[in-house]
C-alpha cells in the first residue's frame, strides 16, 4: 500500500508545553484524511511539521517519501497548503494574484494561463476575475485561496481549518470543491472543529492536548463506541442535566442544542430506570429515544477517559 504522510512518534515542544505529544499515523494515497479537535489540540502544528514550516522536536516523518527534518524545501514545492488565516494580496485582484502564485510555483506561459482557466472554472469565480479580493465575499476568498494552493496541480494538499469562520452553505460548497480533487486521486489532509465537516473523511484521528485519541473512519469510530446512546427532550434541560449526570448508570452526558445525550451500558434498560427517575423528580414533560451516536459522542467518550 502507497502512502503519502508517515509519522511515527512525532513531536513539538514549545519550552516546557507539548503541543504534539508523540504520535503515530499514516494517511494513504488518494485518501481524505481528517484531524479533528478544538483549538490548541495540536492540529495546526502538526500541519505546519509535515509542511516544513516547523522542525519536529522529536519523532521523524515523510511526506510522499520527504524527510520532514532534512528536506524541508522539497516537501514545500510539491504540496499545495492553505492555512486557517486567508493568505492571498487583499490590494491585488484575483487574476494578479493567481499570476503571483503561478510564477512562485514556476509556471509561466501556456501552462501557467491553463492553470489558471481552470483554476478560475473550478472556483467558480470567472465573473469576479478582475475583481479586488479585498472586496470578495468570504466564500469566495476561501475558494479562491484553495484554487492557488493547487495552481501547480500538487499530488497531496494540506487544508488547515480551511472552512473556519464560513457560514454552513459555504462549507458544503467547498466541500464539493475538495472531492473533485479526490476524484483526481489527490491526497487530502484536513484539520477541522467542526463534526458535520469531519464526516466527509475517509479516514480521521480525533487529536486532544497534542495525542491522538483514536484513529478510524467516521462510521466505524461510531459502531464502535461501546455504550448505548439516548437523546433526552425536556423543559428545563439545563437544570435536568445536573440531576442526569449525576446517575449511577449514566456514563457520560452532554447537551446538544435542547436536548442531553445520555451513554450508558448497552444493555442497561436506560428509558425504564431514568423515567422512573425522573418521575419521583417531579418531571413529567419528557421523552427518552435510542438514538445512533454522533461524532460529537464518540469524541466526548474518548475526551473524558482522558481526563479531559
Amino acid at each position: 500500500m502507497e502512502y503519502s504522510v508517515e509519522v511515527q512518534n512525532l513531536s513539538k515542544h514549545f519550552g516546557d508545553f507539548k503541543a504534539v505529544d508523540d504520535i503515530s499515523f499514516s494517511v494513504k494515497k488518494g485518501e481524505i484524511f481528517g484531524f479533528l479537535g478544538p483549538n490548541g489540540a495540536g492540529k495546526s502544528t502538526t500541519i505546519r511539521m509535515l509542511c516544513g514550516i516547523l522542525l519536529p522536536t522529536g519523532g521523524n516523518g515523510k511526506v510522499l517519501n520527504y524527510d520532514i527534518r532534512r528536506e524541508q524545501e522539497k516537501i514545500k514545492n510539491i504540496i499545495g497548503y492553505m492555512s486557517q488565516k486567508f493568505s492571498l494580496y487583499d490590494d491585488l485582484t484575483v487574476m494578479e494574484n493567481l499570476e503571483f502564485f503561478g510564477s512562485i510555483y514556476g509556471l509561466e506561459g501556456n501552462k501557467l494561463r491553463k492553470r489558471i482557466e481552470y483554476i478560475i472554472g473550478m472556483a467558480e469565480i470567472d465573473a469576479r476575475k478582475d475583481t479586488i479580493v479585498k472586496i470578495l465575499p468570504g466564500g469566495l476568498k476561501q475558494r479562491l485561496a484553495l484554487g492557488a494552493a493547487v495552481l501547480h496541480d500538487p499530488p497531496i494538499l494540506f487544508l488547515d481549518e480551511p472552512t473556519s469562520g464560513v457560514d454552513p452553505i459555504m462549507r458544503r460548497n467547498f466541500w464539493e470543491v475538495i472531492y473533485t480533487f479526490s476524484k483526481l486521486g489527490k491526497t487530502i489532509f484536513v484539520t477541522t472543529h467542526y463534526m458535520d465537516e469531519a464526516e466527509h473523511c475517509d479516514r480521521m484521528a480525533l487529536i486532544i492536548a497534542g495525542r491522538i485519541i483514536a484513529m478510524d473512519s467516521p462510521a466505524n469510530l461510531k459502531a464502535v463506541l461501546p455504550y448505548g446512546v439516548y437523546s433526552l427532550h425536556v423543559p428545563d434541560f439545563i437544570k435536568v442535566f445536573d440531576y442526569v449526570s449525576s446517575m449511577e448508570y449514566v456514563e457520560e452526558a452532554a447537551i446538544f442544542g435542547n436536548t442531553i445525550h445520555i451513554l450508558c451500558e448497552e444493555k442497561f434498560p436506560l428509558k425504564k430506570e431514568l423515567g422512573r427517575d425522573l418521575k419521583a423528580k417531579g418531571i413529567s414533560q419528557y421523552h427518552i429515544n435510542k438514538i445512533l451516536p454522533t461524532l460529537e459522542d464518540v469524541f466526548v467518550t474518548y475526551a473524558r477517559k482522558m481526563g479531559v
